[in-house]
């Protein structure tokens, strides 16, 4: 994992509570509260999505939450932004490909 320690103009950040994240059935460590778009990057994982019609890989565009290229399904829930979202312990995250699908959560409607 590669983390900015020193910064410039934030100083030096503090080693904070790791948490494990599930990506695509793969666990990894990630600190609790940091946005996911921030852990999957320290985890070398750089594509999140692919686009509809094309299947073009997507990563971090903005990073501030406005455009669309960092949508993944966390928890079941297509379309998260993970750039504006922070990691909870025992998340689960997948890359989303197109719109994403809204996966039920075992109870009938």
């Amino acid at each position: 994992m590669t983390r900015i320690l020193k910064h410039p103009i934030l100083g030096d950040i503090s080693e904070q509570k790791k948490v494990t994240i599930t990506v695509d059935g793969k666990s990894y460590l990630a600190y609790e509260g940091e946005m996911i778009a921030a852990a999957l990057f320290n985890n070398d994982i750089k594509t999140f999505r692919y686009t509809k019609h094309h299947h073009k890989p997507r990563g971090i565009y903005c990073g501030i939450g406005r455009c669309t290229d960092c949508v993944m399904i966390v928890d079941g829930i297509p379309n998260v932004r993970t750039c504006v979202t922070p990691v909870k312990d025992g998340m689960i995250i997948e890359t989303q490909h197109g719109t994403g699908e809204w996966k039920r959560g075992g109870q009938d409607e």
